[in-house]
């Protein structure tokens, strides 16, 4: 289980990203690179880290679920998530 520090620090960059998005684009397109600097880093989507939803493990993601893969094959294998068997051929 990760830190809540660290789960809590991906909230806060998300938050960022979101409120700045239409900023960023508008600097982007005028090609106002000086104010684009004065914009907060991690403000920038390249800053954030996909992480697993119920653990916060931030390796082995699986973006179509959003879960890690340890996370994923607990899941599978009790049959919490649908769609989902075990391979047998």
């Amino acid at each position: 289980m990760a830190k809540e520090s660290m789960k809590a620090r991906e909230v806060k960059r998300q938050k960022l990203v979101d409120k700045y998005a239409a900023k960023r684009k508008a600097l982007k397109e005028a090609g106002d690179y000086e104010a684009l600097q004065r914009i907060p880093r991690n403000a920038s989507p390249v800053r954030l880290h996909n992480r697993c939803k119920l653990t916060g493990r931030p390796k082995g993601y699986m973006r179509q679920f959003g879960l890690s893969r340890v996370t994923f094959r607990e899941m599978a294998n009790k049959g919490l998530i649908p769609g989902v068997r075990k391979a047998s051929w």
